[in-house]
C-alpha cells in the first residue's frame, strides 16, 4: 500500500478567490551548507511509509484512448497544464501553511550571516515586531472565517513557531481557571505577552517532522519538552519521543535533499489525520525545500507560486490530493442516487451495449 500526495496553489487572479493568502513584513531566511545527518533522521523512520514520489495534479489516459486526433490534442493540453484537474473532494485536504513571525535571529542574521551561528540566539523567540505580525495575521484569520474552518494546528516544537501558533490560532486572553489550561503562560520566552487561553480554538499539536533545517545553527535547536510544557501547557507534545533535542547536531547540517524528504514524510503523515482543514506553523527553510519538490508538471508560474520563499507570518492555502487509494475516508457529501431503485440505463451506455451486441453477432455469423 502506498500514498501519492499532490499540492496545488492558485496564482492567477481568477483562482485567487478560492485561495487564502496572507503576506506580512518580509524577513530574510537562510538555508545552510550541505552535510550528512542520516543518524539524526533515523528518529523519523516510524513516520515513513512506502510511497511513489509525489507529483502535481495531472490527468493521464490510456495509450489506446490517445490514438484519436482530438484526444491527442486534449492530452497535450492536459500535459501542458492548460486545463484544470479533477479529483473527488473526499480525497483532498486543505492545509494552511504559515511561516513563523519575525524572530530575533532574523533581525541579526539579516545584518550578519555569522549571527546564525551565535549561541545567543538559541531557540530564538519572537521580536516585538514579530508579535505585531502575529496580531495582524490573527485578525485576518478571524475576519476571513478561516478560524472556523481549521480543525487542527500542527506546529514545529520551537519557541518562535509555538508563539506564532498560539498567538494566531489560540483563544483570547487567559483568566485563571482550575478547569482550563492556558495555551501559553504570560511572558513565555521573554515575550512580555499576556497568557493566551485554550478556549474556543482548534487543538494545537507539536511535531518534529516540520522543524527547521537541522544542525549547526543554535536558533534551530529546541529546548527540552518538559520546559516547553511549562510555557505552553495546553499544546499537545505527545508525538515527540525524546525530551531532549537528539536531532540537532552542532557540527552537522542537514542536507537540502534530506529536508525535502522529511517534508514529504510530513505531507504523508498529514494524510493519516482525520481532519480535512489543517494549519501548519513552521519555518522558511522547511517550507522552501519541501514545496520545491512540487509543481514540476505545472505551468512555471504555478510552480513558482508554490515554492517561493515565505515572508514572516505569511499564510498560504494549499490542497493536498490523495491520488492513490490509500485514503479510507468516505465522502460526507456524495449521494448514491437511485433511491428508490428503478431502471436508469443512460442512452450513451445503451449505444455502447448495442454496438457490442452487433459485434458479437457478426463474429457468430
Amino acid at each position: 500500500m502506498y500514498m501519492n500526495i499532490t499540492a496545488t496553489a492558485a496564482v492567477s487572479s481568477a483562482a485567487a478567490a478560492t485561495t487564502t493568502t496572507y503576506n506580512n513584513t518580509i524577513a530574510g531566511g537562510f538555508f545552510g551548507v550541505d552535510s550528512t545527518i542520516s543518524s539524526s533522521l533515523s528518529a523519523f523512520r516510524r513516520f515513513r511509509c512506502p510511497s511513489i514520489p509525489p507529483t502535481l495534479l495531472t490527468i493521464r489516459t490510456s495509450s489506446a484512448s490517445q490514438s484519436h486526433p482530438l484526444r491527442r490534442r486534449c492530452v497535450a493540453s492536459m500535459d501542458s497544464g492548460e486545463i484544470p484537474s479533477l479529483y473527488p473532494l473526499h480525497r483532498c485536504k486543505t492545509i494552511y501553511l504559515v511561516r513563523h513571525a519575525q524572530g530575533i535571529h532574523n533581525v541579526e542574521g539579516d545584518k550578519n550571516y555569522k549571527s546564525y551561528m551565535s549561541p545567543e540566539y538559541f531557540d530564538a523567540h519572537l521580536t516585538p515586531l514579530g508579535w505585531q505580525q502575529v496580531d495582524n495575521l490573527r485578525k485576518h484569520v478571524h475576519s476571513s472565517g478561516l478560524l472556523n474552518r481549521i480543525e487542527l494546528v500542527v506546529t514545529s516544537p520551537l519557541l518562535r513557531t509555538m508563539q506564532t501558533a498560539v498567538g494566531v490560532f489560540g483563544g483570547d486572553s487567559y483568566s485563571d481557571r482550575m478547569d482550563v489550561l492556558p495555551l501559553m503562560v504570560s511572558n513565555a520566552g521573554n515575550s512580555e505577552h499576556a497568557a493566551i487561553s485554550s478556549l474556543n480554538c482548534p487543538p494545537i499539536i507539536a511535531f518534529e517532522l516540520c522543524r527547521e533545517h537541522l544542525g549547526v545553527h543554535p536558533c534551530d535547536k529546541r529546548r527540552s519538552i518538559s520546559e516547553y510544557q511549562c510555557l505552553f501547557p495546553a499544546i499537545d507534545f505527545s508525538l515527540i519521543e525524546s525530551n531532549e533535542d537528539t536531532l540537532w547536531k552542532a557540527n552537522v547540517r542537514e542536507k537540502k535533499e534530506e529536508v525535502a524528504a522529511r517534508g514529504m514524510n510530513f505531507m504523508k503523515w498529514l494524510w493519516t489525520r482525520k481532519e480535512k482543514d489543517i494549519a501548519v506553523v513552521t519555518h522558511s527553510g522547511f517550507l522552501f525545500h519541501t514545496l520545491s519538490a512540487f509543481g514540476n508538471d505545472c505551468h512555471p508560474l504555478v510552480q513558482q507560486a508554490i515554492a517561493k520563499h515565505f515572508a514572516n507570518c505569511e499564510l498560504r492555502s494549499m490542497v493536498l490530493v490523495d491520488k492513490s487509494t490509500i485514503g479510507s475516508d468516505i465522502s460526507t457529501t456524495d449521494y448514491p442516487g437511485k433511491i428508490p431503485s428503478g431502471l436508469d440505463l443512460p442512452s450513451d451506455l445503451a449505444d455502447e451495449r448495442n454496438l457490442e451486441n452487433d459485434k458479437t453477432k457478426r463474429k457468430i455469423f
